[in-house]
């Protein structure tokens, strides 16, 4: 039997851009791009710094011949100016085991900024941790095992260790199919990553049937560590949406608060989504359809929140809250 699963509205706290039009999509690239999301975005020595992903020459089928990471920078967060080169490639990797190298989380710790990044491999699926002070090259820390990804870091040591979210892939040991949760893992040196415990289990999580993942990086508050993280449900009754045969598959943002001395411990969650696919961008146009991703999370000083998503797999949108409004989503 078919299964179909209920809409879903973005909260009335966010606000987005533009009503919905991308911050960054292809037409901003000056080198060859396609689709341009699932960006990182923080502030970094007085600027906005975007690290975003960029898939190019589509197969046709379902995947795209080339993947690589660009950058870009802005004064308020909202203009980019995008640098006439990528700024991380398979070729940066100096391994001929990786084949491709995607989806950027900045986190800037102690005055250095801290890239988390994936790659795909002949053997797996891995996460990466890098670290850059200029931008102009980046020093791999640390790889996982296959199969992990989504990490993101806390943006201060706690308890003198840094902190991370993160995605594990076990497919074997969760019956063979898509049943992945959120999980922390702590470092003294963030090379050598232990003490890992599950943060939250897909079951927790109302508005998903499929996965979870860590989105975008903690931002700290006085009530607790807010972040955003990515869902996933699956209705058999979708169809094409998007560029490929059939696209089934839904992506929503969520958001949780998480305790300040003790990150595995959440605080509150909302019980439905912030930020679900709505717009054209969102749900009519581009590669995979009905998918929003969040990467990035800035607080301003006057209590604003920028929230950067990818939508549909194509673009780079945006969209502001309250910090306030935010936190009390998660008390409830």
């Amino acid at each position: 039997m078919a299964q179909m699963y209920p809409v879903l509205q973005s909260s009335k706290v966010i606000t987005r851009y533009n009503g919905g039009e991308p911050i960054l999509s292809k037409k901003d690239i000056p080198y060859e791009a396609d689709c341009i999301f699932n960006a990182g975005v923080t502030k970094y020595r007085g600027k906005y710094v975007m690290a975003f992903r960029n898939d190019y020459r589509f197969d046709g089928v379902g995947s795209f011949e080339k993947c690589i990471i660009g950058l870009a920078f802005s004064e308020d967060g909202i203009h980019w100016e995008v640098q006439d080169k990528p700024f991380l490639t398979v070729e940066d990797m100096h391994s001929e085991e990786i084949t491709k190298v995607y989806d950027p989380r900045l986190t800037v710790i102690e005055g250095k900024c801290y890239i988390c990044f994936a790659v795909d491999t002949r053997h797996g699926l891995r996460g990466g941790i890098g670290v850059t002070e200029d931008f102009q090259s980046v020093e791999v820390l640390s790889m996982t095992v296959p199969d992990n990804r989504n990490m993101v870091l806390f943006p201060e040591k706690i308890d003198g260790k840094f902190v991370r979210l993160e995605r594990p892939f076990p497919v074997y040991s969760r019956g063979g199919v898509d049943r992945f949760d959120i999980w922390m893992s702590k470092s003294y040196d963030m090379k050598y990553w232990g003490e890992s415990e599950l943060v939250m289990g897909v079951e927790d999580v109302p508005f998903a049937n499929d996965k979870i993942g860590p989105g975008a990086p903690p931002i700290k508050t006085e009530a607790g560590w807010l972040t955003l993280f990515h869902t996933v449900d699956i209705d058999r009754t979708r169809g094409k949406n998007g560029w490929e045969a059939k696209w089934q598959k839904r992506y929503c943002a969520g958001v949780m608060l998480l305790d300040l001395k003790d990150p595995s411990k959440i605080i509150g969650m909302s019980r439905k989504p912030l930020i679900a696919p709505e717009t054209s961008y969102e749900v009519d146009e581009g590669f995979r359809t009905n998918v929003v991703f969040p990467g990035g999370l800035i607080l301003e000083e006057d209590g604003t929140v920028k929230i950067y998503y990818g939508a549909s797999d194509t673009v780079e949108c945006m969209a502001t809250a309250r910090v306030e409004d935010l936190i009390k989503l998660c008390s409830n």
